[in-house]
């Protein structure tokens, strides 16, 4: 997936704002260039892994022409886009193999069954809180 961003203009005392408009409130900045793409990278992400976690739909991308009508705002931005892997936001379930000290998996399988969980369940659960 590519989304399109905003970059605000940065100089030597000012970091460059970037902005993702497809993705309320998604927002980065970096010190240079290179640093605000990257960093958008993770803010856009991070982003709809947490839309994902609440249940929400990932909205799909405009194309830069219509964001730069519907957003004068950003006139005097840079346009770029940043591509996203759909991999790293797959929910299929993966069977997995993992090896763990015995007192540790006690541990673990007497927190999941107070929690009213699977042993699966409960390690998805904590990663994702």
């Amino acid at each position: 997936m590519r989304y399109p961003i905003a970059i605000e203009p940065g100089d030597d005392t000012h970091a460059f704002g970037v902005v993702a408009p497809d993705l309320p409130g998604c927002f980065s900045a970096g010190d240079s260039l290179d640093e605000a793409l990257a960093n958008a990278e993770d803010a856009i992400l991070g982003w709809m892994e947490a839309m994902l976690d609440q249940g929400g739909e990932i909205p799909k991308p405009s194309t830069l022409s219509e964001l730069r009508e519907v957003h004068p705002e950003y006139r005097d931005w840079v346009w770029a886009v940043v591509t996203v892997d759909p991999a790293a936001l797959d929910d299929s379930v993966e069977r997995v193999n993992i090896t763990l000290p015995r007192r540790v998996l006690h541990r673990l399988d007497a927190r999941a069954k107070a929690a009213g969980e699977s042993r699966s369940g409960f390690i998805a659960k904590m990663t994702l809180s």
